[in-house]
């Protein structure tokens, strides 16, 4: 068991030698919500070294430890985006968890299941179980981590956004029934020109396609566009998105930030009139940092105090 071994060097303080990239595995033995498969992960390197991960059979996290002098005890787990067809994993995923780390958090990289219905039982929650089950680890592995199982946010790019989100408005009743009592509650999100509606104006169908089919039940769509599944219990939220976003249009975080706003949950939103879609950490068409707010919102919210 890869990830018991690492939270023993954690706790024997051996461990933060390693730095990043130390890969656990999300699941003890066979991944739950999977059938055998001729399906094999995929990994192609961009010609600008960019990475996109796709078929995604083993679910992990890549765990970026927060610097001793710097680390505040919080912890985010990140849901890198790609249309739940691929995985901008080093895009919005190892260079997010880097900048992380400069703001004392521990970051997360979840190397989640896209939906495939040649290696999944039902490809519309492998995702979202993914999630589940790595908000349920971070959490019960906390003194390990050396993290605050209070202080534990999911932050989501585009279609990892959409991941977020369901897991922010979802938690009430996790897909595994059988997977214990830990809260799969986010404490905080933050979501990046997330896909949010499933409705007809407002999809990015690729990504509505890949996860729930062509020929969604109308009740599948509704319970999917996580505007509609907002609550006064949905955790407080950090939304960003580029109104020229042509790809997901950014009425997907305002209906989002109008439905916490409905709700009374505390959210923060910056929006920009350029950047189009993708930007990851650089909208280039701004001298604004939107990681520098990101540093505001979570500092103001007490999660970055030692």
């Amino acid at each position: 068991m890869k990830h018991v071994a690492f939270a023993a060097l954690l706790l024997l303080g051996t461990a933060p030698m390693l730095h990043a990239q130390q890969v656990l595995p999300l699941y003890k033995g066979t991944v739950p919500n999977s059938k055998p498969s001729e399906v094999k992960e995929a990994s192609v390197t961009l010609a600008n070294g960019g990475i996109r991960i796709s078929n995604v059979v083993q679910p992990t996290l890549t765990v970026f430890l927060a610097p001793a002098d710097k680390a505040t005890g919080t912890a985010v787990i990140i849901c890198p985006g790609g249309g739940y067809a691929r995985l901008a994993i080093d895009h919005e995923g190892y260079n997010v968890a880097k900048r992380l780390n400069e703001m004392g958090v521990t970051a997360f990289v979840l190397k989640y299941r896209l939906p495939n219905d040649q290696s999944q039982l039902d490809k519309s929650t492998a995702p979202l179980l993914d999630a589940q089950q790595a908000l349920r680890m971070v959490r019960e592995q906390a003194t390990a981590f050396r993290i605050n199982p209070s202080r534990i946010g999911l932050m989501g790019f585009s279609a990892g956004g959409h991941l977020a989100s369901t897991a922010g408005t979802h938690f009430a009743q996790p897909v595994d029934t059988k997977a214990g009592n830990t809260s799969v509650r986010p404490d905080f999100l933050m979501l990046l020109y997330p896909v949010i509606s499933f409705s007809d104006s407002l999809a990015h169908a690729g990504s509505r396609d890949n996860l729930l089919g062509k020929n969604a039940l109308a009740a599948q769509l509704q319970l999917y566009s996580n505007e509609l599944q907002v609550t006064a219990q949905t955790p407080p939220t950090f939304l960003v998105h580029a109104q020229d976003d042509k790809t997901v249009p950014v009425l997907n975080s305002l209906v989002f930030y109008q439905a916490l706003t409905h709700h009374k949950v505390p959210a923060e939103m910056h929006l920009y009139p350029e950047g189009g879609h993708g930007f990851g950490l650089h909208n280039q068409t701004t001298q604004d940092d939107w990681t520098e707010r990101l540093r505001n919102w979570l500092a103001a919210n007490g999660w970055l105090a030692k």
